[in-house]
C-alpha cells in the first residue's frame, strides 16, 4: 500500500511551514506548555505527512464504504464513552490521548466524498440529493455533540466542493428552499448558547459582559494592534485573559494584537497562497479523483479560514471554529497534515505523468 519513493509539493509545504512559526510563535507569547504541546503535535503530523504522501491513492479509494461506515460508528461511540467538557461531548480520550473523531475523519470521509463524485459519470439531480442523504447523519451526530461550528463546516465544505466541480446552481435553489422553510422550526431545538450567539452577532453591544463578552474582546484586541501591532508578550486583551480562547478560536485576535495589521495581513496572505496552490492541482489535473479531493481541501481552508477570521473581527457569529495551522489543537493539526500528504503525492504524481507525455 505505499510506495518507495517520497512525494513532496514544497509550493504546498513552505506556507504550511510559515503559518506554523507564527502560530508557535504566538503560542509562546501565551503559554510555554501551549507552545511544547503543539510543538509535539507538529512532530506527529509532519510524520503523518510522510506516511501519507507515500501511500497507494487506489488502495484507498476501495476502502470508501468502510470508511464511511466507520465514521458513523465512531461518532456514535463518542455518544458512548466521550469526555464531556463545557456540557459537549466531542472527544474520547485513548491511553491518554484526547480525540476528536470530527476533525480527525475529515480527510479519510474526503477520501470516501471523492471517490463516490468521480464515479458519477453525469451527475443527475438523484445522485446530488443522495449525497446530501448520506452527508446528513455525518452533520447530525457531529451537531448533536453539540458542535454547531464543525457540522457547519463539513455542510459549507460540500456545498462549495460540489459547486466548485461544476454541479448546477439550480439544484442547490431547489435543495435550500426546504431548509429555508424549516428555518422557524428549527430555531427552538438549538442549544441556549447557540441562540445566543446568532442574537450577540445581530446586534453585537447587547450584552458585553455576558453573551458580547468574547466577540467585543475579539474585537478590541484585532484593533488594539493597530498597523505595526503592540510586539510579542506585550498584548493586554490576550496576556491578562480578557481575551477568551486565546490560543484556539481567538488566536487571529491574538496574533492581530502582538503584530498588528502589517502581521496579520501576512498570514492571511500566506494562507490564501496554499489556497492558492490547492486550487491549482485542482485546475491542472485531468483526474477526477484529484479534482474531487483538491476541491474539497480548498473549500475546507476556505470555509475554516473564513469563518474563523469573521468572528475575530466581528463579522460571523462564534461558532467555534479554528484556523488551520495557527489554532492550537493536535487534531485539527493531524488531519490537515494527512491532507497535505494525500494532496502531495496527487501533485507530484501529476507532474510526473505531465512530464512523460511531453517525452
Amino acid at each position: 500500500m505505499m510506495k518507495s519513493r517520497l512525494y513532496i509539493d514544497w509550493w504546498l509545504l513552505v506556507p504550511v511551514l510559515i503559518l506554523l512559526t507564527f502560530s508557535l510563535t504566538t503560542l509562546l507569547s501565551i503559554s510555554s506548555l501551549y507552545f511544547k504541546a503543539q510543538l509535539i503535535s507538529i512532530a506527529v503530523s509532519i510524520v503523518a505527512f510522510f506516511i501519507f504522501s507515500r501511500i497507494n491513492i487506489n488502495a484507498l479509494k476501495q476502502l470508501t464504504i468502510p470508511i464511511y461506515v466507520g465514521a458513523i460508528i465512531l461518532l456514535l461511540i463518542v455518544f458512548l464513552v466521550g469526555m464531556e467538557t463545557r456540557g459537549s461531548v466531542r472527544w474520547i480520550d485513548l491511553f491518554g490521548l484526547r480525540i476528536q473523531f470530527s476533525e480527525a475523519l475529515k480527510p479519510l470521509l474526503a477520501i470516501s466524498f471523492a471517490t463516490y463524485v468521480s464515479n458519477m459519470h453525469h451527475p443527475t439531480k438523484k445522485s446530488f440529493f443522495l449525497l446530501f442523504v448520506l452527508l446528513a447523519p455525518v452533520a447530525f451526530l457531529i451537531y448533536r455533540q453539540p458542535d454547531l461550528g464543525s457540522a457547519l463546516v463539513y455542510v459549507t465544505t460540500v456545498i462549495l466542493t460540489l459547486i466548485t466541480i461544476g454541479f448546477s446552481l439550480k439544484w442547490f435553489l431547489l435543495a435550500s428552499l426546504p431548509a429555508l422553510i424549516t428555518i422557524p422550526f428549527v430555531w427552538p431545538h438549538l442549544h441556549d448558547y447557540q441562540q445566543q450567539r446568532i442574537i450577540t452577532f445581530l446586534n453585537p453591544t447587547a450584552d458585553p459582559l455576558g453573551t458580547s463578552y468574547n466577540s467585543m474582546q475579539a474585537i478590541i484586541a484585532v484593533g488594539s494592534g493597530s498597523f505595526f501591532g503592540k510586539g510579542w508578550f506585550q498584548g493586554t486583551q490576550s496576556s491578562l485573559l480578557f481575551l477568551p480562547e486565546r490560543h484556539t478560536d481567538f488566536i487571529f485576535a491574538t496574533l492581530s494584537e502582538g503584530l498588528g495589521f502589517i502581521g496579520a495581513a501576512f498570514v492571511v496572505l500566506t494562507f490564501g497562497f496554499l489556497c492558492y496552490r490547492v486550487y491549482l492541482i485542482f485546475r491542472d489535473t485531468q483526474d477526477r479523483f484529484t479534482q474531487v479531493f483538491a476541491a474539497s481541501f480548498f473549500s475546507l481552508l476556505i470555509v475554516q479560514g473564513f469563518m474563523n477570521i469573521g468572528m475575530n473581527v466581528g463579522l460571523l457569529p462564534i461558532v467555534g471554529v479554528t484556523l488551520p495551522f495557527v489554532s492550537f489543537g493536535g487534531n485539527s493539526l493531524l488531519s490537515n497534515f494527512i491532507f497535505l500528504g494525500i494532496l502531495s503525492t496527487m501533485s507530484v504524481s501529476q507532474k510526473d505523468k505531465s512530464v512523460l507525455e511531453i517525452k
